[in-house]
């Protein structure tokens, strides 16, 4: 991770912008730190903001943003980035540590975990990481290193960016490392996770015995595709992990608050023009700059619930505190995932204030449900079901042969109480079918009578928006 980003391997190559961010900072000087201390039972690690277990991860840099403007209650644990290791497995000191104090106690108030990140990108710098974890003894000198810095600092885990391990001795000495800090870390209730690269031979730096040492891995899915942290890119590098054996539950999706190739914050980006927020890419000075906008965060985040265990961001400090938040985008994705009230009668509106049809008022199976001008008939009275379902005639909407892929048509089928047949209204007004995670829409976006309705990649476009009997 550097100052604005955490580079993958496609991008060794020191990062202006952390130049920039740490001109005329203090030096960082050697210091040896304490010898192991016991650490005092610890409350639970995770934090509860979230439902199932999901977890929001922010990074909260030394050197930028105020710990007094974070969305607290919309995340679940902060990493402070970062301090840096010494080869003789001491730390250097950290920078500000009056913040890194006063982000533990805003987060132990507000009920959200923090920890330490050790490492980065340094400038491509890893000598020496590699130099500690290279013998037993400086590995152990690390390990009482570390415990004794999360008790200085009363912190909650630990976050490894070890930028990066190569494959062969150095990711050995990586899993004996690993190794020896989830044994001293997490029976104490302490955290343990580690930032990755997003794909490619440099992942093989981290071999598959560290997935059972730590928590979660934090999976740099930016710096890389194009355009930038483009969807199906970032999607198919948490595949690549849990290919590799990564439980999707240990799989946390990274996301950039920031843009390729200028490193424009999202903030300046928005500030710039309000529209930016729900782009991916705009132009400033003459260049292309892409990031991801709010649809691309909300359907990062839905694949994400289905298919993953959270979403990590770099960094909380280029974020907007406003409506066009990504923080807020995150949050508010995984709470609107709920099935609607259940008990309303009454129809259905969409695109072009279309209703939503049963074709010729039919009955049998496999009847067509589709968009037609609204006429008060039965084909179009719809009751939402405490179970998620969509009623209409007797029967219920239900998702062609409980196909989770693009395009599958929606029709009318005996309620059966399958997930082909559940419905969660989100609050951007989209109707995700959990089992696909795949919205309710109006096919070719169009409004005309007699058009089908499928499932397709949720993006919250006016042919994926539905109001609901009231």
């Amino acid at each position: 991770m550097s100052g604005s980003t955490h580079p993958d391997s496609a991008a060794h190559r020191p990062r202006p912008s952390r130049t920039r961010l740490l001109a005329g900072a203090v030096a960082l000087v050697t210091a040896a730190t304490g010898a192991l201390t016991a650490l005092a039972p610890a409350a639970p690690a995770e934090a509860v903001v979230l439902p199932n277990g999901f977890k929001s991860v922010g990074y909260m840099p030394s050197w930028a943003g105020n710990v007094n403007s974070v969305q607290y209650g919309k995340l679940t644990h902060i990493n402070y980035a970062f301090v840096l290791p010494n080869a003789n497995g001491t730390l250097r000191p950290v920078e500000n540590p009056s913040k890194l104090s006063q982000l533990v106690s805003l987060g132990r108030a507000n009920n959200v975990k923090v920890s330490i990140a050790i490492g980065g990108w340094n400038d491509g710098d890893d000598s020496a990481f590699e130099a500690l974890a290279s013998s037993a003894g400086t590995r152990t000198t690390f390990v009482n290193s570390v415990v004794g810095f999360v008790n200085q600092y009363g912190l909650d885990g630990v976050d490894m960016d070890w930028e990066y391990p190569d494959p062969g001795t150095s990711a050995n000495n990586f899993t004996l490392l690993m190794q020896q800090l989830s044994n001293a870390l997490r029976p104490q209730g302490k955290l343990l996770t580690a930032a990755v690269v997003s794909e490619g031979n440099t992942a093989g730096g981290v071999q598959p015995a560290v997935f059972g040492y730590v928590d979660w891995l934090n999976i740099m899915a930016y710096d890389g595709g194009s355009p930038h942290a483009n969807y199906d890119w970032s999607i198919n590098s948490v595949n690549f992990w849990k290919s590799r054996g990564l439980p999707a539950g240990k799989a946390v999706l990274g996301v950039p608050f920031y843009s390729r190739p200028g490193y424009y914050t999202y903030a300046n980006l928005v500030a710039m023009d309000p529209a930016n927020a729900n782009r991916d890419c705009t132009t400033v000075g003459g260049t292309q700059q892409c990031y991801n906008g709010l649809p691309t965060v909300r359907r990062k985040t839905q694949w994400a619930l289905a298919n993953a265990g959270g979403m990590m961001n770099w960094e909380l400090s280029q974020d907007t505190n406003n409506a066009t938040s990504l923080v807020s985008a995150i949050y508010d994705t995984v709470m609107g995932g709920t099935p609607p009230p259940g008990g309303r009668t009454g129809r259905i509106t969409g695109i072009a204030g279309k209703c939503v049809d049963v074709a010729s008022a039919g009955t049998a199976n496999g009847t067509a449900v589709q968009l037609w001008t609204c006429n008060g008939t039965n084909a179009q009275t719809w009751t939402v079901g405490t179970d998620g379902t969509l009623r209409a005639l007797g029967k219920c909407a239900d998702v062609a042969s409980g196909s989770t892929a693009n395009g599958a048509l929606v029709q009318l089928w005996d309620c059966n109480g399958t997930g082909a047949q559940v419905w969660q209204a989100q609050s951007n007004g989209t109707l995700r079918n959990p089992q696909s995670n795949r919205c309710l829409d109006a096919r070719d976006n169009s409004s005309a009578d007699g058009t089908r309705l499928q499932i397709w990649d949720c993006f919250a476009g006016a042919n994926q928006r539905w109001v609901l009997p009231s």
